[in-house]
């Protein structure tokens, strides 16, 4: 690195473990960066911030060092930054900022922006994690996201309300899977394994684009989504990609002829207060981001529980995928009732 560029690497405080995680579960903000960063180290620059394009599912801005280095800076999503206090307006063009962030793995000119100081003496976090760098004091708390009880004051909603991510919930984890996420541990069979063996990460990942995600993808983004009735049905409206799911409750399959489709068919009973759904017909290639294939013949039964207190819903989804596995996998999760509102999601591509 020239000039006023200042490179500094750091060990990283991930284990192994941790990182297969990520590349497997999309533990990094749903979108995988095995292949592009390297989290286990830190870099530095300052420069003239020349472009922001402030959208999801991640933010770009451009920054011009004084030897004339274009960098290019990838964030989180604008949704989740605004939702931290990180805002639009305090990103100008032309003033002189100073970033920190992840290195890329390639030559690409490119970093993984988690701080900002911007010249009012603010630092910015811009990725949930991080921690201050530049400042005593920062502009930006994920801390909406690490809370560990919802609201318990409205048990009367039950499973109707909006439920957000927290990250202490995780992403869709394997129920009866190798705690390491080794992918080797799946139980799959010869022809998925053929497959994630072709699998480039860096470039195959199928949600590096704003090209919606499917069943069951879908359920492990970190926005809200909210559950309501409509009718006799019930909806599941969710923030990312503006996707809208119905549950067809007065129904056992899906009616003949179906067409397969991104989020597939679901219908749905009650067993009391629990909400199960089956859903098939789905058309979406993909059980997850790290290369693992999904055939039409795939059923997913999903089931979401409430707790007594309406606070948190606990969700595991079963996958029988007769192609692709030899048994069938279940995952898990939850969300909490953080009483946040739902926004039109503003999907944009890096160029």
């Amino acid at each position: 690195m020239k000039g006023t560029m200042n490179t500094q690497v750091t060990r990283g405080v991930l284990r192994a473990a941790a990182m297969m995680l990520v590349v497997a579960m999309s533990a990094s903000a749903h979108h995988s960066f095995a292949g592009q960063f390297d989290n286990t180290k830190s870099m530095e620059i300052e420069g003239e911030l020349i472009e922001v394009r402030w959208a999801n599912p991640h933010a770009y801005l451009k920054v011009r060092t004084a030897d004339k280095v274009v960098w290019s800076l990838e964030t989180a999503g604008a949704s989740q930054m605004v939702r931290s206090g990180v805002l639009r307006e305090y990103l100008k063009i032309g003033d002189k900022v100073r970033v920190a962030g992840w290195p890329p793995i390639t030559s690409a000119r490119e970093i993984h922006a988690t701080n900002l100081l911007i010249p009012d003496g603010r630092e910015l976090i811009l990725f949930r994690g991080a921690t201050a760098k530049f400042a005593k004091g920062v502009t930006g708390s994920y801390d909406y996201a690490r809370k560990r009880e919802g609201d318990k004051s409205r048990p009367e909603l039950g499973l109707f309300r909006i439920w957000s991510f927290t990250g202490l919930s995780t992403f869709l984890v394997p129920e009866d899977i190798n705690t390491n996420f080794n992918l080797n541990t799946y139980p799959m069979t010869d022809a998925a394994r053929q497959s994630v063996a072709k699998f480039n990460r860096a470039e195959d990942n199928p949600t590096l684009n704003c090209k919606a995600k499917g069943m069951p993808m879908i359920m492990e983004n970190p926005y809200p989504f909210a559950i309501s009735k409509k009718g006799n049905d019930i909806q599941i409206q969710i923030e990312e990609y503006d996707l809208v799911r119905t549950i067809h409750m007065n129904q056992t399959a899906a009616p003949r002829g179906t067409k397969p489709s991104l989020l597939g068919y679901s219908v749905g009973r009650m067993e009391g207060t629990v909400l199960v759904v089956t859903t098939t017909n789905i058309s979406y290639p993909w059980f997850d981001q790290a290369g693992i294939p999904q055939s039409e013949q795939s059923t997913l039964v999903e089931r979401f529980t409430p707790t007594a207190d309406g606070s948190r819903l606990d969700y595991t989804v079963a996958v029988t995928d007769p192609v692709n596995f030899t048994r069938p996998v279940t995952l898990n999760r939850y969300w909490l009732d953080l009483g946040e509102t739902i926004v039109r999601y503003n999907c944009k591509e890096s160029k």
